[in-house]
């Protein structure tokens, strides 16, 4: 925990940590929550045949059923100089989706800060807020989003943000929306909106103890990346449970929330959920060797001599019918303790990922209140 004090050391001393403290997504924190919330996150694939334009499409058709469906979130990532990936600009598209919508929160899965100058995020998330306040996510993480030498173009020069200066610049982030953990910092010189009325939700993204500890120091929700399919939920469990004990109440939070992203893909049945998930395992199989593999179509991924060696790896992912998913995602919830789940689908058509959205919401629709 040495390493995290001095960046926000001061984030603790003579705090409000009741100011403007609202919970979970709907105003309930995680011990008052009455229910288990479920959002979405897409990485607006571009599988074979197809384009970033046809890409974005499906991204806001995704958006708009996941709004009719009652989701609460739906987030989008930042990855670089990938030929399977057009969410390049977080920002950009938020604003493309929200105006695209009217209820659902919309947010970035995340912006990976050490890319940008913190001020720069500040000033566009601010103005997302501006122009439809109580519904922007502000999700920041850690980790550059592409290969060394993309982040190295992104960042300009070699040397610049570096992810040592991760605390530091999410604090001077925060200060800039509002939420002022020092004494002083960027807030004191710059302005990230003339007048900001409201505020983005600042979430912290992670898959590591690191920032776990930050998160709960900060006293900020929690995102875990389980959905990274590493093949098993001990890292997960391991990383929440140290956000807890690190937690501090904050003018932010009271209480730690929690979401856990999940890879899901269900249909009607499991065996053709299998044939579906046949692309998305190959492309998984081709990132743990160190390779780039379009996402083909399920008949051509059927073909892939590759296909079983990729369906025998260990896998988190979440495959099957309605009964064999949700049954999957109880347990996910209830040996996690997650305040949220949040669906990521990675398939070549736009259909699955409704169908998924669609059979997941019905059984929510079902659930008891907790």
């Amino acid at each position: 925990m040495t390493t995290l004090e001095p960046a926000i050391r001061s984030a603790r001393a003579d705090h409000d940590h009741n100011s403007g403290s609202d919970g979970g997504p709907d105003g309930g924190g995680a011990g008052g929550a009455s229910r288990l919330h479920r959002s979405v996150l897409d990485l607006a694939m571009v599988p074979t045949g197809t384009s970033s334009h046809d890409a974005l499409g499906d991204t806001t058709a995704l958006a708009q059923r996941a709004e009719q469906l009652g989701y609460e979130r739906f987030w989008v990532a930042e990855h670089h100089n990938m030929a399977t990936v057009a969410s390049t600009s977080p920002p950009v598209l938020m604003a493309h989706l929200a105006a695209s919508t009217s209820r659902i929160r919309i947010g970035s899965g995340g912006v990976m800060l050490p890319n940008h100058p913190a001020l720069v995020v500040a000033e566009q998330f601010a103005m997302l807020e501006a122009l439809h306040p109580g519904r922007i996510d502000l999700g920041v993480g850690r980790a550059p989003g592409t290969d060394p030498a993309t982040a190295a173009a992104l960042r300009r020069t070699p040397g610049a943000l570096g992810a040592e200066d991760f605390p530091n610049e999410l604090i001077d982030v925060m200060g800039l929306l509002g939420d002022s953990r020092r004494d002083r910092g960027a807030w004191d010189r710059f302005r990230a909106t003339p007048h900001l009325a409201t505020s983005p939700q600042v979430v912290l993204l992670g898959s590591s103890a690191f920032s776990a500890q930050l998160a709960g120091m900060l006293g900020l929700r929690y995102a875990f990346a389980h959905h990274f399919d590493v093949g098993t939920a001990i890292g997960t469990l391991d990383a929440l449970e140290l956000y807890r004990e690190s937690f501090r109440p904050s003018a932010a939070l009271d209480e730690p929330y929690t979401i856990v992203t999940a890879g899901v893909l269900a249909a009607a049945t499991t065996k053709q959920a299998e044939f579906l998930a046949g692309p998305a395992r190959l492309a998984m199989l081709a990132l743990r060797t160190g390779r780039r593999m379009s996402l083909l179509s399920p008949e051509e991924a059927a073909e892939q001599p590759d296909l079983e060696l990729a369906t025998s790896m260990p896998s988190n992912r979440i495959v099957g019918d309605a009964d064999v998913v949700n049954e999957a995602l109880g347990a996910l919830a209830e040996g996690t303790g997650a305040d949220e789940l949040m669906i990521s689908t990675m398939t070549h058509g736009l259909a699955e990922r409704l169908t998924t959205l669609e059979i997941v919401a019905e059984h929510w629709a079902r659930r008891p209140a907790a």
